[in-house]
């Protein structure tokens, strides 16, 4: 919400800018950061309700199936320092509808499986869960970036009910394998290094390792089949262009 905001009078051109002040009183203050700490709240419960139904997919599998596509689960909220640094960057005010709209990585869940097809299953099964609305998807598994990025990126919405009630809040969700996984965390190491101005000489060894953690996916998925087989898949082959057409636009 806009913030109640009472400035000083107004004082001559010539006296020293530095002794003007913007205040804000103690009761708008607490007011805001209530609604901050229950903004924030929203993208809590909805990272843990995601979080919730991957590891209800993971016990099924288990227990069911008797293999684990999940290799592993972490997640994240942006703490308010860094959601306040983006939005100045982006020129964002404190309406906080507009902040849900504009800004969609303020809760993330990243999901690690073993196997590229693991990827695109759990992805299948988790977005046609009819409480789930997918907002974006971007397959950079297929398509990847310039640089040799992986991964399936989707933002889906998640119902939250409060003793308010109902608020659909948007988390994104990365799927990646292993390999990918590896690369994209050395390479977030370096360009945090090197401040993003890294030498192009190891730009380029990136994207070479890119392509042989790209190779190495291949060989695995490969050497599980020879070992067990060919298993059922258990939701139809990946349409991306049909997942699409599924989207819901904000």
């Amino acid at each position: 919400m806009s913030t109640p905001m009472a400035s000083a009078p107004n004082h001559d051109a010539r006296e020293d800018p530095a002794d003007d002040q913007i205040t804000i009183s103690p009761s708008a203050l607490r007011t805001l950061g209530d609604q901050m700490q229950r903004f924030m709240l929203e993208y809590r419960f909805a990272m843990e309700e995601v979080e919730t139904k991957l590891a209800i997919l993971r016990e099924e599998f288990l227990h069911m199936h008797e293999y684990n596509p999940i290799e592993h689960v972490s997640s994240r909220v942006k703490s308010v320092e860094s959601l306040v640094a983006k939005l100045e960057r982006r020129g964002i005010g404190t309406d906080f509808d507009v902040i849900r709209t504009e800004i969609s990585d303020i809760a993330g869940v990243r999901v690690t499986c073993a196997f590229i097809r693991d990827v695109y299953q759990l992805f299948d099964l988790l977005t046609q869960q009819d409480d789930i609305t997918v907002l974006e998807v971007e397959d950079y598994i297929e398509t990847p970036k310039s640089n040799g990025y992986k991964s399936l990126h989707t933002i889906i919405s998640v119902p939250v009910y409060l003793s308010t009630g109902r608020v659909d809040v948007p988390v994104e969700v990365q799927f990646r394998t292993i390999a990918m996984d590896f690369w994209a965390s050395l390479e977030h190491k370096i360009y945090y290094k090197y401040e993003r101005q890294v030498p192009e000489t190891m730009i380029r060894e990136l994207k070479h390792a890119a392509e042989t953690a790209a190779e190495l996916d291949t060989r695995m998925e490969r050497l599980h089949v020879q070992m067990h087989g060919e298993p059922p898949l258990l939701t139809a082959p990946l349409d991306l262009r049909a997942v699409r057409d599924r989207i819901h636009r904000v």
